[in-house]
């Protein structure tokens, strides 16, 4: 059953009641919901549920319905996430809004074989080595898998590459050369009802792929994933993989309706195996992005460097060429469902959470940036970083993101808004998109324009004029004098300036930061055409974070950024800013955005700041219990982070 608490209720209160459901046999999972916090109590019902319900503390008794209990969509509304680490410190999650791939031949032949493909699927973007060490074979003179030596193989090339290693487990007698090495497990189709082993695995209390059965209907792969959850592991992720169906032009039938099916039964992650599904090597790509656009969390696919002489499944085994482009396939598509893919981070740093006095590993760190040398958002890093930052130049806002989490960049420095042209909405967005990037620090600047072209032109040789899209209101009031200029966007106003110096044509003209003119040898025609000196851009510095890094306690934070979803309820808005009103937390910017998929639902966006007259300590107590409270009067909270703001011009 299901025990959603009281708001407010005291610890003891809630000590005494996991106590009583303890001492009736029932086993407790406190769950700290969007909306509530329940005790989700799993057993033989040995007691009236109404004597639940009169204990101190509890709100209500709901009954789960379905067999599956801590499967269910009953015991857990919120998506379960599993988190895995590798060994440089960066956490793989699968369930949230990241897409994984994960890969690796189907069996460990040799380390040479092992090490050559982690190094491929690595660099292609799989987050997670797949290899089989004992491999349960139809026919007993099949090769049956290295064993332990081929688990440390296994190991040893995913160590090499940051990945962390699945593995199937084929028997309990295996588990004391494994657990040491093992960092998900896998139950193949064949052991999807061998309860013994999922209550022994289920144990071990580590993340487990629990593959579909040849012939399970979804109640029972349910009823598999329960006997792992009530064993012991709170991280299961189910992997439809096909069934056998009458059809046999392919090895199974991929049975792609599972996964929308699974979304309305079960909080678990779902992720799909295309090469065991259809069997056929040419036929593995379509399906794996069929799989992505149906819903599913990620793949998990066979590659082999030389497939025609694999031990085990060679041909359904992608070549490397062909992994990498479903990769590129699959980040082409993420964006469409509302996903970005899962990348593993190249070198491990810090996180320091304030963007400023961080020891890192090597000369300078590396921040990404969109647009050319002289950029405004260039300038801000070498405000921010006082020159002690190597600049990255990047062609768009979501490459920025991409490159941040896949660690080819320490921080991002993305606009956010401009005090004449408004939001960067697709920086809202992007903030939405990647769940495992957080704002550590935020920069304004005073943005003044120019007007450069190549030398020797003058405004009467101009038709052309080249800028960001937000450049040309900045400067309404001078191109108003100049009504038969054509407005061309650019990336960035760098890239504006980079444009006309190429062209090399007095037709052509850039608006942009006079900076830009001497990077482009181009002149100056007229300085400070912004229609208000007062024009400044806020920079926010983006940094990849696997949890929310706390600031140090001498960092002198004074804002806070939030996104919360409202309920579909009157008042929900004006309910969800009162509760930060009562922390003394003064809101300075409010912004929505459309939720994709959901028709007139929208995301809010909120920056706070932090009371000047409290410690470092108690601005960060503040943030939190303002985040714990707004949980309960809103959808999807979260933090995007606690940080210090800063102006510069």
């Amino acid at each position: 059953m299901v025990i959603v608490l009281k708001k407010g209720i005291p610890q003891q209160e809630k000590e005494n009641l996991r106590n009583f459901l303890e001492k009736n046999h029932f086993h407790v999972n406190e769950i700290t919901g969007e909306e509530e916090t329940i005790f989700g109590a799993v057993g033989k019902l040995g007691i009236d549920p109404r004597e639940v319900e009169i204990l101190p503390g509890v709100e209500r008794v709901i009954p789960i319905s379905k067999p599956y209990k801590m499967a269910s969509r009953e015991y857990k509304k919120d998506n379960t996430v599993v988190c895995v680490p590798n060994n440089q410190g960066q956490i793989i999650k699968i369930g949230g809004k990241r897409i994984v791939a994960i890969a690796g031949p189907c069996a460990v032949e040799s380390r040479e074989q092992m090490m050559a493909v982690a190094q491929r699927v690595s660099a292609a973007g799989a987050v997670m080595l797949r290899g089989g060490a004992f491999k349960p074979r139809t026919s007993p003179y099949a090769f049956q898998g290295l064993g332990a030596e081929g688990v440390k193989i296994l190991k040893e090339a995913g160590d090499a590459y940051g990945l962390p290693i699945v593995t199937e487990i084929v028997s309990a007698d295996h588990i004391p050369v494994m657990k040491d090495y093992v960092d998900v497990y896998q139950i193949g189709a064949r052991n999807m009802q061998n309860f013994e082993l999922l209550k022994r695995v289920g144990e071990l209390g580590k993340p487990v792929i629990l593959k579909r059965g040849l012939s399970a209907t979804i109640e029972e792969w349910l009823m598999a994933a329960e006997y792992l959850l009530s064993s012991g592991t709170d991280n299961v992720i189910l992997c439809e993989r096909g069934i056998r169906t009458y059809e046999k032009m392919t090895r199974n039938t991929l049975d792609l309706s599972a996964i929308p099916v699974l979304r309305s039964l079960t909080h678990l992650p779902i992720i799909v195996d295309p090469s065991h599904a259809v069997g056929i090597r040419d036929k593995v790509p379509p399906m794996g992005l069929a799989a992505i656009a149906a819903g599913a969390d990620g793949i998990i696919v066979e590659v082999h460097c030389n497939p025609d002489k694999a031990m085990s499944d060679g041909a359904q085994s992608l070549y490397p060429e062909q992994f990498e482009k479903l990769v590129r396939d699959i980040d082409v598509l993420a964006p469409v469902v509302g996903r970005e893919l899962s990348r593993i981070r190249k070198t491990a740093r810090p996180n320091s959470g304030t963007g400023k006095n961080i020891e890192v590993k090597k000369d300078k760190i590396v921040c990404a940036y969109s647009g050319g040398r002289g950029a405004y958002a260039e300038q801000a890093i070498m405000q921010y970083f006082d020159g002690d930052a190597e600049e990255l130049p990047l062609t768009s806002f979501r490459e920025i993101f991409q490159a941040v989490a896949d660690g080819r960049a320490d921080y991002g420095m993305v606009p956010i808004e401009n005090s004449l042209a408004g939001s960067v909405y697709d920086n809202y967005d992007n903030l939405l998109r990647f769940e495992d990037i957080a704002i550590t620090g935020a920069v304004t600047l005073r943005i003044e324009h120019s007007l450069l072209a190549v030398p020797g032109a003058t405004l009467d040789t101009i038709t052309n004029v080249y800028s960001h899209p937000h450049g040309f209101p900045q400067c309404s009031q001078f191109l108003e004098q100049h009504p038969n200029w054509n407005h061309i966007d650019a990336v960035s106003t760098a890239t504006a300036a980079e444009i006309v110096a190429a062209k090399g044509s007095p037709e052509n003209a850039a608006i942009a930061s006079g900076v830009t003119a001497q990077y482009n040898k181009l002149s100056v025609l007229v300085q400070g055409i912004e229609s208000n000196p007062r024009n400044y851009t806020r920079f926010v510095v983006i940094e990849a974070n696997h949890g929310m890094p706390i600031p140090e306690a001498d960092t002198k934070i004074n804002k806070a950024s939030i996104v919360f979803t409202t309920k579909n309820e009157p008042g929900a808005l004006y309910n969800s800013l009162g509760v930060l009103q009562k922390q003394n937390l003064n809101m300075t910017r409010l912004e929505s955005r459309p939720i994709q998929g959901q028709p007139w639902r929208y995301m809010f966006y909120a920056d706070v700041l932090l009371p000047e007259d409290i410690s470092v300590q108690e601005r960060i107590k503040t943030i939190e219990t303002a985040i714990t409270a707004l949980k309960t009067s809103a959808e999807d909270v979260r933090l995007l982070g606690i940080y210090q703001e800063r102006t510069v011009g």
